[in-house]
């Protein structure tokens, strides 16, 4: 009985999580303007061992988070791992990864 109710609650839980993640639709205008912002404000990337670099996953609080000066963009960008993530700045969630 232990077994089917822990089956359940993860079951459960995997799909509370599955629908409220929400996709992310970033415009190609949007995804041009920042790329170009991007590279014009260099930074050096953060090492976070441990975490990958997936959308849904959230950074920690000692992470520096920057403003992407893109009109009608509210997210924040960060470099890890020498990747570009994009980060909903509220929950701290990667929303989008600049391959």
């Amino acid at each position: 009985m232990k077994l089917k109710l822990c089956t359940a609650f993860a079951a459960l839980a995997l799909s509370a999580g599955l629908a409220s993640a929400q996709t992310i639709v970033i415009q190609p205008e949007q995804q041009t303007l920042i790329r170009e912002y991007v590279k014009t404000q260099p930074m050096a990337s953060v090492d976070l061992p441990g975490l990958e670099i997936n959308i849904g996953n959230k950074l920690p609080d000692t992470v520096e988070l920057h403003a992407v000066e893109v009109p009608d963009v509210t997210y924040q960008y960060v470099v890890v791992g020498g990747r570009t993530v994009l980060v909903d700045p509220g929950t701290r969630e990667i929303v989008y990864v600049l391959d």
